[in-house]
């Protein structure tokens, strides 16, 4: 595990606990996985999977009822976000508020983080 032994890898908002508990009623499932992946114009995207088991490398965050399960790879892009789920007038939908991001697109769907290097570097690793 990356970062800090006994906080959180992220955080989540009441909003986007709130929102993880219903999805995961109404799914019957154990939670939300997030991780990333290549692509979008800025190099990555953040992935959420309804989940039914939590898998052995899994860093798990229960908050308020929610259950998010971070994948392995990635544990170390993730730490110290702020998961948040607002609604506007023409969208809804989670917003991760990441301190590893080191660029973002347009659209705020990609994004480009720091040189692994520099991340562990800010966290004294």
């Amino acid at each position: 595990m990356f970062g800090i032994p006994g906080k959180q890898a992220v955080t989540l908002t009441p909003a986007a606990a709130t929102q993880i508990a219903k999805l995961m009623d109404k799914d019957g499932t154990k939670g939300l996985r997030i991780g990333v992946k290549k692509g979008g114009c800025a190099g990555m995207e953040y992935t959420m999977d309804y989940v039914a088991e939590v898998e052995e490398n899994d860093e798990v965050v229960e908050q308020d009822g929610a259950v998010v399960m971070i994948a392995p790879m990635a544990q170390m892009f993730l730490f110290g976000t702020e998961i948040d789920y607002e609604v506007s007038l023409l969208e809804s939908g989670f917003k991760f508020r990441n301190p590893n991001v080191a660029d973002a697109c347009g659209c705020g769907e990609s994004i480009k983080f720091k040189d692994v290097e520099e991340l562990t570097a800010e966290r004294g690793e």
